[in-house]
C-alpha cells in the first residue's frame, strides 16, 4: 500500500511527528502491525517510520510524557474501523473510546503502548473499496 510518488511537500503540511514512547521498539512494532507503518533505522541511529501513504514522518523519543490525556489529538485514517479496533487490542493498545458513528464520521479513540491517546478515523471511501 506504498505510494510510488513522493510525498507532498508544500507548505502548511503536517510532515513529522515525534511521538513520546516508554520502549521504542514496542512502539514501533505496535504501529508497524496495527497501521502498516515502515519502521527505519535513521543515520543517527533513532527508530524512525513512514505512515502508510509515505506521506508523514517522525521518530518515538523516550524521556518525554506521553500525551494521556486528549488535548492535540491525532487521527490516523483506516479502512475499517472494528478491524483496527481488534488490532489495537490484539497488539497491546488500550480503547479508550470505542466506536462512535457521527453521521458518515466513524471514530475511535486508543491509548498506545508508549501512554499516548490517539484516534482513528474511519474513511468512508477506503471501506467501499473493502
Amino acid at each position: 500500500m506504498g505510494r510510488s510518488m513522493p510525498p507532498t511537500l508544500a507548505n502548511g503540511k503536517i510532515c513529522y511527528l515525534d511521538i513520546p514512547a516508554v520502549d521504542i521498539d514496542r512502539s514501533a512494532d505496535f504501529y508497524a502491525r496495527v497501521f502498516g507503518w515502515k519502521i527505519r533505522r535513521r543515520g543517527d541511529g533513532a527508530t524512525a517510520f513512514d505512515d502508510g501513504v509515505g506521506e508523514v514522518s517522525g521518530i518515538w523519543s523516550v524521556g518525554r510524557p506521553p500525551a494521556a490525556q486528549p488535548g492535540f489529538l491525532v487521527y490516523v485514517m483506516v479502512q475499517n474501523a472494528e478491524a483496527t479496533v481488534q488490532a489495537i487490542v490484539a497488539n497491546g493498545g488500550e480503547i479508550v473510546q470505542p466506536i462512535v458513528a457521527d453521521g458518515p464520521n466513524i471514530t475511535a479513540k486508543f491509548r498506545d503502548p508508549g501512554g499516548n491517546v490517539v484516534g482513528i478515523f474511519e474513511e468512508p471511501t477506503l471501506r467501499a473499496k473493502s
